[in-house]
């Protein structure tokens, strides 16, 4: 049996590092350590994605995810100017390409006015061709906060952090048990067993399975979606030079194929959005026996399916041809042909459904004694760590 920990956070990724980081240098507690399954941190949805700082534009006011990506935004910028982490606001265009998505555009801007992002601008046609010589659109908003960052290092440096101030982090120590005595919890890891007076699960693509292990049930399953990316060939890069997105569909529960330019000077184009048949499914045919059962057992995937019908067929055919990516890849900037395209990375999302099939889409915690559980937090949850981890204190303390 290890020390006795005032708190333990399961999960070594951005969010379970920004949160060590928060409480250590407040010092509101003197010790604590991080489990992590993995070799090193921040392995899975942290650096497995597309790098960008969101902004806050898509998220509906009032909601955590608005407030938190643009505190978050503004944080992780500061703490990347600090610590020499590579990064760059470089802005956004959200391209409309026809009449019928100039009044979401709209709702867009006002909704990002609403959420206090700072510049918004709705550029015509040629206005946006200064920004973005090669998109193709009638119209499109200007985001001049959001960038592209290293997560990868941002987790590292973290990592650095947290244990030059007294925090632990135990790296391949998966979490295989869960129990409550008295007030304390007893976690029994692979590596051994530890006992905190406070719990708080920041597992990511595992955390329903974290809160079913600490309350023997949990509101939400996680269902895996594979992003896949297409590369732009080193030749035709030019033909992008920051950020284009797409008006979002409103009737389609993800933002669609988008165009990025990585801080490694790569450009990406995707990502998709198909389901994947293992949380850790970065190879295409991953299976895993665990997984596929939880996923196919789980009423909430058939009902989003019968919610989200064309959209899950439609994610689907882009996956298996290249060309239907490519088309999609072709509203933004016309000129991209099928050649240009290698294929490139692949992230999986760890997306929460309710029972009922719909999306959970804000930020979801839930609380009980001694223990806090952070059950949704994909997109922008790189992004927003620092503000996440602001909320999560203020939540322990509460």
């Amino acid at each position: 049996m290890k020390n006795d920990y005032p708190i333990i956070i399961i999960g070594g990724g951005i969010i379970g590092l920004a949160l060590g980081y928060k409480l250590l240098r407040s010092k509101k507690v003197s010790s604590l350590i991080i489990l992590e399954k993995e070799k090193e941190v921040g392995q899975h949805q942290s650096s497995h994605n597309s790098g960008v700082l969101h902004a806050g534009l898509y998220y509906a006011v009032g909601s955590l995810k608005a407030k938190l990506a643009v505190d978050g935004i503004r944080q992780m910028v500061s703490f990347c100017r600090e610590n020499g982490i590579a990064h760059e606001i470089c802005g956004k265009l959200v391209v409309a390409k026809e009449e019928a998505e100039l009044s979401e555009l709209h709702r867009l801007k006002k909704q990002g006015d609403a959420n206090g992002l700072v510049g918004l601008q709705i550029l015509d046609s040629k206005e946006m061709k200064k920004i973005e010589p090669f998109a193709s659109g009638i119209a499109s908003i200007y985001v001049p906060e959001e960038g592209i960052v290293d997560y990868r290092q941002v987790c590292q440096v973290l990592a650095t952090k947290i244990e030059l101030m007294g925090g632990e982090i135990f790296r391949e120590a998966k979490v295989v048990d869960i129990k409550k005595k008295g007030r304390s919890w007893n976690v029994r890891t692979v590596g051994g067993n530890f006992l905190t007076s406070f719990l708080v699960n920041c597992a990511g693509l595992y955390c329903d399975r974290i809160c079913r292990l600490a309350m023997g049930h949990c509101p939400i399953r996680i269902v895996p979606f594979r992003g896949e990316y297409f590369e732009i060939k080193e030749h035709r890069k030019y033909l992008v030079k920051n950020l284009i997105y797409p008006v979002p569909d409103p009737r389609f529960p993800f933002l669609g194929v988008h165009l990025t330019r990585m801080i490694n000077g790569k450009v990406e184009a995707g990502p998709n959005a198909v389901l994947s048949f293992s949380r850790e499914g970065y190879s295409k045919g991953s299976f895993d026996w665990r997984d596929t059962y939880e996923i196919l057992s789980y009423q909430g995937l058939w009902n989003f399916l019968k919610r989200y019908p064309l959209a899950a067929w439609e994610e689907w055919k882009r996956s298996k041809r290249k060309s239907l990516f490519c088309k999609a890849i072709q509203k933004l900037v016309p000129e991209i042909q099928e050649q240009d395209l290698i294929a490139g990375a692949v992230g999986i999302r760890a997306q929460a459904l309710f029972p009922d099939g719909k999306l959970v889409n804000d930020f979801l915690f839930v609380k009980d004694e001694g223990v806090l559980h952070l059950l949704n937090a994909p997109s922008p949850g790189a992004t927003a760590s620092l503000a996440i981890a602001d909320e999560i204190v203020n939540r322990i303390e509460a």
